[in-house]
């Protein structure tokens, strides 16, 4: 029987468990890719690495998609955990799993027909144009197998079975770190190698997560045509605003790519490398979304207000301590760093940038995560679209062009990390004000079984 694990004890604790286990899964596929820029820049040839950079910024767009799938999982999947109703919870992931396919389908054959557009978009031209575009035609029609993949991750964390979502995202980056040297340096493949291993990381990924949940948490409910008409609107409820709200993220950063492109190669190179390194440093906080969704949906299911506050709370400080304990890492380390991807010049002057004060910034990302789980799990995901495409546009481009003005290539940089502490506080303030309209009724949980979650606050609040 699945239980709804989060009503109960310490909220810290909760999220930490959380946090950490997603995060390792999440930093092994990270890993997997700094060990893939380090085998590239061990080529010898710019253009490669400047083609990984260029690729990552398109592939942060195809991902997003899977991202803002597995938030609606994880959303619809915790309600109904949280107010008892375990076979919609059943239902309610099988048919995110099918619709998650059928979208990802679809959007990976656009983005794959226009990828020559798409690459030079982001400032990738001439040699390394046509690297990036091969790189990505691999990997691209992938995507439905990693829809598979993070939204059967996302049904295991919704049940607050972290450790096994964890396993599935280490085993598809023990597959990449494998296949990795075989294909890029023993067969001699390159980029195409780089491609071909993340490829068979994604299939592993994906029967790993799938199995648990069909062996563990006792199956799927095969989704009949009337279920996955009816849940369509509620998945594209969460979904939709939560994919355009991902989708922010990859657009801006594009953005930021062809800015640092004005500044040559190197600067992009550099850039890429500091990309490959902030997911491995900050994973925790990257992974905070997912980790405090299941817990807010739960107990927002269940309608305990009180803990929905303290869990923002208490992931709000979370992310403050982690933040300053990884920055003095980082400035520790900078120089062995820029060594080992033999960094000079620009490149190595970004590298010294991020690992000093600029690092800090990432506490108002992990802020911006934390909100953006409230809005998802309290029936307001437009407003974390309403951030974040804020977040990217306007707290992006108008910062990323004085500080490129001002300072060159370590303005691009300066920019975006000022525009994000500005709508780290908007997010902050509209998180607050949905928790207040929550606990007043303003805010209700979309599920059939909302007066069972009102009788169970009563019953908690007798306690």
């Amino acid at each position: 029987m699945a239980d709804a694990k989060f009503l109960e004890g310490g909220l810290f604790k909760h999220i930490a468990v959380m946090s950490f286990t997603a995060s390792v899964g999440l930093m092994a596929l990270f890993l997997v890719d700094f060990v893939d820029m380090l085998f590239i820049s061990m080529l010898g040839q710019a253009e490669l690495a400047a083609a990984v950079g260029y690729a990552g910024a398109i592939l942060f767009f195809t991902t997003s998609f899977g991202i803002g799938m597995a938030i609606a999982a994880v959303a619809l999947v915790a309600r109904a955990l949280g107010a008892g109703d375990e076979k919609l919870a059943d239902r309610r992931g099988a048919t995110c799993l099918a619709w998650g396919v059928l979208f990802g389908g679809v959007f990976s054959a656009l983005v794959w027909l226009n990828l020559p557009f798409l690459a030079a978009l982001v400032g990738a031209s001439g040699e390394t144009l046509a690297l990036t575009v091969g790189y990505l035609r691999i990997i691209v029609p992938s995507l439905p197998i990693l829809l598979l993949a993070m939204v059967g991750g996302a049904i295991l964390r919704a049940h607050g079975e972290a450790r096994l979502a964890m396993m599935a995202t280490v085993i598809g980056g023990a597959v990449n770190a494998v296949l990795d040297p075989i294909l890029i340096f023993g067969l001699g493949l390159d980029l195409t190698g780089a491609a071909i291993a993340s490829v068979c990381a994604r299939v592993a990924m994906a029967a790993a997560a799938l199995w648990p949940v069909a062996r563990i948490l006792g199956g799927f409910a095969i989704p009949s045509m009337k279920g996955l008409a009816e849940d369509l609107r509620p998945i594209l409820s969460v979904a939709l605003p939560a994919v355009l709200t991902q989708f922010a993220t990859p657009i801006g950063q594009a953005y930021v790519t062809r800015a640092m492109a004005e500044f040559g190669e190197e600067a992009v190179a550099g850039m890429a490398v500091i990309a490959r390194i902030s997911p491995v440093a900050f994973g925790v906080i990257f992974a905070l979304s997912g980790a405090l969704g299941p817990i807010i949906g739960q107990n927002f299911g269940a309608g305990r207000h009180d803990r929905v506050a303290g869990a923002f709370r208490d992931g709000v400080i979370f992310a403050a301590l982690w933040v300053a304990g990884v920055t003095a890492l980082l400035f520790i380390l900078k120089g062995p760093i820029a060594a080992l991807f033999d960094l000079g010049g620009v490149a190595r002057e970004l590298l010294f940038l991020f690992c000093g004060p600029l690092a800090l910034a990432f506490f108002f990302n992990g802020l911006i995560f934390v909100a953006n789980a409230s809005f998802n799990n309290l029936g307001k995901p437009f407003y974390s679209t309403l951030v974040n495409w804020g977040r990217h546009t306007l707290g992006t481009v108008p910062f990323v062009i004085a500080g490129a003005a001002a300072y060159g290539a370590p303005g691009v940089l300066i920019g975006q990390a000022a525009g994000g502490v500005l709508f780290a506080a908007a997010a902050a303030w509209m998180a607050a004000r949905v928790m207040r309209g929550a606990r007043g009724g303003g805010v209700r949980p979309r599920e059939p079984h909302a007066r069972q979650a009102r009788l169970i606050s009563l019953l908690h609040l007798r306690r």
